[in-house]
């Protein structure tokens, strides 16, 4: 609770108690600050906070390095301006707020100054600018703003030859690269990634003779990599990527960076197509070239990279077969991404320690055999066959976290040996020609996600299912499946049970879907929850709003609910409008009956309602014109009457969501009455008596005609009728004739 022994120490020149708890040491500043032989003094990580009641300390003129970072300061303690001998202060990863108070400028001797990790905003103060003998200054991760030029111009002005580090990555800079970067000749690290600088990389960038460290990535420069690269011969790291370079990428470009270990540049428009003789005069451990233009061949140079850890050439434009010398490199790789280009050929096996992606290739046959360090192997989008017995039954691989094998060709039962699967967070085996049952054990390992979709399985859900408190996603849809809707089912974002076998009622206690019942989603990205080095987002396709699509970074917004084409009966429950969260609601093509309850219209963020093909009856709920984010609606086929509510939403749909009902008024061209109900039924009420009158006409026809043929049928079918009655006629016609014939 007290530092005073330190001031018992008199002769003390070096204190570190980095990591202790000095949160209720309410005198370390007073005991430490005042200590007249401390030289420096470490409490990086100590709890401290902001001193509610500052007091004036004579401090002491001894002091030269300071480390206060990772505490939770939200200002610098003003203290500290007084120590006018500090020449190195470290600030980082606290809590401050605010501008840069502008009495750095009175530390004249200061040559390290680390503010980075912050929440400060504003501008660099001037007084910032000088401090001549500045060698180190960090002030990445914070919300500084102006333009990088103006920025350059001014630091340049005294320490042009002193400054040796500089950090302002992750900020709100803007603007230009000028050609005042050439000046710093002793600048060995530049980092202004992750900020709005746009124009070219300038070419003075070639005099930086001392640069190792160059990180200008995530920003929106132009134009062409500068030949001039090739000059810097002490370059280490080299990272521009993420912005928006084109051009030809040449061999001279690297002609001599010998020492160049990382080299990163994914997601520009640059093209790289080397002689096949060339060898690169670097061995990198990381390489990312990422949406560059590298095909049609695979590159032939990385043979010659014999430390390579990291290699991202995904989006390449390689259609090539897998060369054999690259899966017979001595190399370990941590992380390997040859996604979507089209390679083909086979794999036996891979030599990966963590990361695989190889998703959307034209690779086939058997799965790979993989390394029991592996933890996330993507394969989607391949012709990868046969079994998953043995990838899924090797007892080595205990550490999996993802597994995405989906649309491939893979047969056969999924294999019932999940048991040391313990990490298991996301699993994805949809779009194959999976047959079987969910094997028990898959239902213990309690992943985060699980997409079966569109197989051949058949079954019920296995009860060891009801364990998987951390799934989230669950999509069994394009199946075989039976049996009722488990009642045990909670806690999930997305459901999707839609095209199988499921007979019963929907359960009411669907209430339990807690991420469904919440309207507060603050994570739009469903990560990985693991620690990992290299990001990647998980995706999956959904079918919302009538049409299937994939969805990435936004996938942890979205929370869905499709049970459709199943043969579900009964009501829909009310407990269905506790749903509040839900963006997708789909029960379409069942055999659901009763009334659509009337509290949906609480569900005020539905974008996407379907309900068509049922058996529902009653009135559409007036609640509905309360939806006001819907965009796709569908309740077609059904035994609805009465008029649609009005709304903006509601009547924008077009008449194919309504047809197959006893709807009326808009969108619909029929008319409805002053009590709701279409005209045309009530116009068939109104004219019953007429519909007697008709009746009338038919009976009296109807009696003309039996009449008629009463009499006439006899003389067709009897002949002594038939002679009888014509000499009838001739004996009237005679007397007709005698009788005008008198008259006349």
């Amino acid at each position: 609770k007290s530092l005073q022994w330190v001031s018992g120490l008199s002769s003390l020149q070096y204190l570190d108690l980095s990591g202790a708890d000095l949160s209720k040491a309410t005198d370390w500043l007073q005991v430490t600050f005042k200590h007249p032989s401390l030289l420096e003094l470490h409490l990086s990580n100590c709890g401290l906070e902001d001193d509610p009641s500052p007091i004036n300390i004579n401090s002491t003129k001894s002091l030269v390095i300071l480390d206060l970072s990772l505490n939770r300061f939200s200002s610098v303690p003003k203290s500290i301006f007084s120590l006018h001998g500090l020449m190195s202060i470290d600030l980082s990863k606290n809590s401050l707020e605010g501008p840069i108070p502008d009495y750095f400028g009175n530390i004249s001797f200061l040559k390290v100054l680390d503010l980075r990790s912050n929440s400060l905003n504003s501008s660099i103060p001037n007084s910032l600018y000088s401090l001549y003998h500045l060698q180190f200054l960090s002030l990445g991760d914070n919300q500084i703003e102006g333009g990088i030029s103006e920025i350059l111009q001014s630091l340049s002005r005294c320490r042009s030859g002193s400054l040796e580090s500089l950090d302002m990555a992750d900020n709100q800079l803007s603007g230009h690269l000028t050609d005042q970067l050439g000046q710093f000749k002793n600048l060995s690290y530049l980092s202004l990634a992750q900020n709005k600088i746009s124009g070219p990389i300038p070419s003075s960038i070639g005099e930086l003779s001392s640069l190792k460290f160059f990180d200008v990535s995530e920003n929106q420069l132009n134009g062409t990599f500068p030949l001039c690269f090739g000059q810097l011969e002490s370059l280490e790291t080299l990272d521009f990527g993420y912005n928006l370079l084109e051009g030809v990428v040449l061999e001279n470009h690297f002609s001599h960076l010998t020492r160049l270990t990382t080299l990163k540049a994914s997601h520009n428009r640059l093209k790289f197509e080397p002689n096949s003789s060339w060898i690169p005069p670097f061995q990198c451990r990381i390489i990312e070239l990422g949406h560059w233009n590298l095909g049609p061949k695979f590159p032939h140079w990385l043979k010659f990279q014999k430390n390579l850890s990291s290699l991202d050439i995904s989006h390449v434009g390689i259609s090539d077969v897998m060369p054999t010398w690259f899966l017979n490199l001595p190399t370990l790789f941590e992380y390997l991404n040859l996604s979507s280009n089209q390679l083909t050929g086979e794999i036996s096996y891979l030599n990966v320690g963590d990361i695989v992606d190889l998703s959307s290739n034209s690779f086939t046959g058997p799965l790979p055999r993989v390394l029991s360090s592996l933890r996330f192997l993507f394969l989607s989008n391949n012709s990868f066959s046969g079994s998953l017995h043995q990838l899924i039954c090797n007892p080595s691989l205990t550490g999996m976290i993802t597994l995405y094998i989906d649309t491939n060709l893979l047969n056969g039962e999924i294999p019932d040996c999940w048991n040391h699967w313990d990490v298991l967070a996301y699993l994805n085996l949809g779009n194959n020609n999976l047959t079987g049952k969910i094997p028990l054990t898959l239902g213990q390992t309690n992943p985060s996600t699980l997409n079966l979709r569109n197989n051949r399985m058949f079954g019920e859900l296995p009860s060891t299912m009801q364990n998987s408190t951390n799934l989230i996603m669950l999509d069994l849809s394009e199946n075989h499946f039976n049996g009722s809707v488990p009642a045990w089912i909670e806690f999930l974002q997305n459901l999707d049970l839609a095209h199988n076998n499921i007979s019963g009622v929907i359960p009411k206690c669907f209430n339990n879907l807690s991420a469904m019942a919440t309207t507060n989603k603050t994570n739009n990205e469903l990560s990985t929850l693991y620690f990992i080095n290299y990001p990647f987002y998980l995706s999956a396709l959904l079918v919302l709003k009538g049409r299937e699509d994939e969805y990435g970074h936004t996938l942890g917004l979205v929370t869905n609910l499709d049970l459709s084409v199943n043969s579900l009966t009964g009501e829909i429950p009310k407990e269905i409008g506790s749903l509040v969260g839900l963006l997708s609601l789909n029960f379409s093509g069942n055999h659901l009956t009763g009334n659509i309850p009337d509290n949906i219209g609480n569900m005020k963020f539905l974008e996407s309602l379907d309900l068509a093909m049922n058996r529902l009856n009653g009135e559409i709920p007036p609640s509905f014109s309360k939806l006001n984010f819907l965009n796709h609606f569908n309740v077609s086929y059904n035994n609805l009457t009465g008029q649609i509510p009005t709304s903006t939403q509601l009547q924008s749909f077009e008449n194919l969501s309504y047809v197959g009902n006893h709807l009326c008024g808009p969108p619909l061209t029929k008319n409805c009455t002053t009590t709701g109900i279409p005209t045309d039924i009530a116009n068939n009420g109104s004219s019953s008596e007429g519909s007697k009158v008709n009746w009338l006409y038919v009976s009296i026809v109807l009696g003309f005609v039996m009449g008629f043929w009463s009499v006439v049928a006899p003389l067709f079918f009897i002949r002594s009728w038939r002679h009888a009655y014509y000499r009838k006629l001739d004996n009237v016609y005679g007397k007709l004739y005698v009788f005008w014939a008198t008259m006349g």
